[in-house]
């Protein structure tokens, strides 16, 4: 038994992924050091931030250990009870949870504060490769379940709301149905689903917005027409009806194709639409100035674009080497909003110039190739899978998030991973390391 453990614990040792980790230990180096450079005008202030990082690394680290030690073949058996118990969570915090920039979504402990979401997208991803390695593909039965999974995460999330939040369930569902082989038609689907589920509102919100298009009397009736819901009504049943007419004349050409195909083209737009209504209800007032601002930073500078506008100021004073430690203007005299937390990236672009931010680009770029290394020499295809989709989130994070502060993305609230400010952040990223290296360690052996 001795000789068994000394075993176990050397290809612990031996097969733990070293460059991925120590990629995210000089990401975790340079957020530490941002978070303290951005909070360093106030010793209260700076030591809250640091300590509450340092709490949840420490928690973090712990948790790491424990799941790179665990087998993860286990979570392809249990993923019911996952299921189960990351609904438990979306579902309690709304009941015993406190209320955060207008959000009811962390359990407050006084020092720290959690936000079970960022663990549930986890265990999402955990049980959305489960249900991908255990059914038939070939057959389109399964994807009721991934809907319901899907939904069931984002409905519970929606109600307490947390838009932002969702946001990475769409990259990571894709990408798995998309390199676990489905068929194309049933992929196009599931993208059909999340267009109209996006574009809804979106599009409501522009065109309500852009007083410009209004000028046009045609435009300006359709657009305040949007605001009645029988307009949205009319317009799906006339796709829908389009829909079955193309079939319909195929088959009068001789062309067969499967009732069943249209069906179900029809149902996605019909859930699409329908998940379109919680997004709309979901967004904020400040949410939708800032898809607004994301066209024009200039309609509203000193209000929703103001973010955006000072964050462009701080990366590009940066230039080359930066402004030095604690000596950015924008980051010291709290031009930047949110910067320890949404604009973290800036603070590294304004005090480490162009060479920090590059260097900051290569070792997250080193993370997510590792990441992918790891799904690609993974034993099993649910290990592959489980690893594909959380270098997917991590992808997701970090493109929208370093677009964001560089406006060519709308601010959506979403943390940079290892750097951002925020215990649930880093702990639930550590989490995720240890399910990667769990894969990276067994790839040669089942215990």
């Amino acid at each position: 038994m001795i000789i068994r453990e000394k075993d176990f614990f050397h290809r612990i040792i031996h097969n733990m992924d070293y460059c991925l980790i120590f990629a995210v230990m000089i990401l975790l180096v340079i957020g530490f050091t941002a978070i303290y450079s951005s909070a360093s005008n106030c010793i209260m202030t700076s030591f809250k931030y640091i300590s509450v990082q340092f709490t949840a690394l420490g928690l973090g680290f712990i948790a790491f250990i424990m799941l790179a030690s665990f087998n993860y073949q286990y979570y392809e058996h249990t993923y019911k009870f996952i299921y189960t118990l990351s609904i438990i969570l979306l579902s309690s915090v709304l009941i015993f949870g406190s209320v955060k920039r207008g959000t009811k979504g962390w359990f407050d402990f006084g020092f720290i504060a959690f936000q079970p979401v960022e663990i549930a997208k986890i265990m999402f991803i955990l049980v959305l490769a489960s249900i991908l390695n255990r059914k038939k593909v070939k057959k389109g039965l399964f994807l009721i379940h991934i809907f319901l999974a899907f939904f069931g995460h984002l409905l519970f999330i929606m109600l307490q709301p947390d838009f932002s939040s969702t946001l990475s369930y769409f990259p990571i569902t894709l990408v798995l149905l998309f390199v676990s082989g489905i068929d194309l038609f049933y992929l196009f689907c599931v993208i059909i689903l999340c267009f109209f589920a996006m574009s809804i509102p979106l599009v409501k919100i522009f065109l309500l917005q852009m007083e410009f298009l209004q000028n046009s009397v045609f435009i300006a009736n359709f657009i305040v027409s949007l605001k009645n819901s029988l307009t949205m009504i009319y317009i799906i049943v006339i796709i829908i009806l389009f829909i079955m007419s193309c079939w319909w004349f195929l088959q009068k050409l001789r062309i067969k194709i499967s009732i069943i195909y249209p069906l179900i083209l029809c149902i996605s737009i019909l859930l699409g639409c329908m998940a379109s209504v919680f997004i709309e209800k979901s967004l904020k007032d400040y949410q939708k100035k800032r898809l607004i601002v994301f066209l024009n930073p200039k309609i509203d500078p000193k209000s929703s674009g103001y973010n955006i506008t000072q964050s462009k100021i701080a990366i590009g004073s940066g230039k080359l080497f930066g402004k030095g430690f604690k000596n950015g203007t924008q980051t010291q005299l709290g031009f930047l909003p949110e910067q320890h937390t949404d604009f973290i990236f800036s603070v590294i672009g304004e005090e480490g110039g162009w060479i920090m931010s590059q260097l900051t680009l290569i070792f997250y770029w080193i993370f997510i190739w590792r990441s992918l290394i790891i799904s690609k020499e993974a034993r099993d295809k649910y290990g592959s899978f489980v690893a594909l989709g959380l270098a997917s989130m991590f992808t997701f994070y970090a493109v929208i998030n370093i677009g964001m502060v560089m406006g060519i993305m709308p601010v959506t609230g979403i943390p940079l991973p290892f750097l951002s400010y925020g215990g649930s952040s880093i702990f639930s990223s550590l989490c995720a390391i240890g399910i990667l290296c769990s894969i990276s360690i067994r790839k040669h052996t089942y215990y």
